[in-house]
């Protein structure tokens, strides 16, 4: 059975940085294409940062340069780090694999002084 579990939301204040983590279980990380996602309350889920197996990288244009997806094979685990957080980018992170579209439960970042 595979699993997503994301963690390391919380609450930050402006400027700071934040590493979100996706541990995954039931698949081998490496063979598959994965992705973080965020939905802010009364907005569409949005890409945030994803990675494809054959080793190219994409960002959302509202994150890009501030954010950097990456991943610990051997931990089974792909990570987000963010940094320069804004208010806006409060929302709720979603770790996703594309393959049979799996998502996880999602972790909550609050981005607030």
């Amino acid at each position: 059975q595979v699993q997503l579990v994301e963690s390391g939301g919380g609450l930050v204040q402006p400027g700071e940085s934040l590493r979100l983590s996706c541990a995954t279980s039931g698949s081998v990380l490496m063979n598959y294409n994965m992705g973080w996602y965020r939905q802010a309350p009364g907005k569409q889920r949005e890409l945030v940062a994803r990675f494809l197996s054959s080793g190219r990288i994409n960002y959302g244009d509202s994150v890009k340069e501030r954010v950097t997806i990456s991943s610990d094979v051997a931990k089974n685990t792909v990570y987000l780090q963010m940094s320069s957080l804004k208010p806006e980018d409060t929302a709720v992170y979603y770790c996703r694999r594309y393959s049979f579209n799996y998502w996880g439960q999602g972790t909550q970042v609050t981005v607030s002084s």
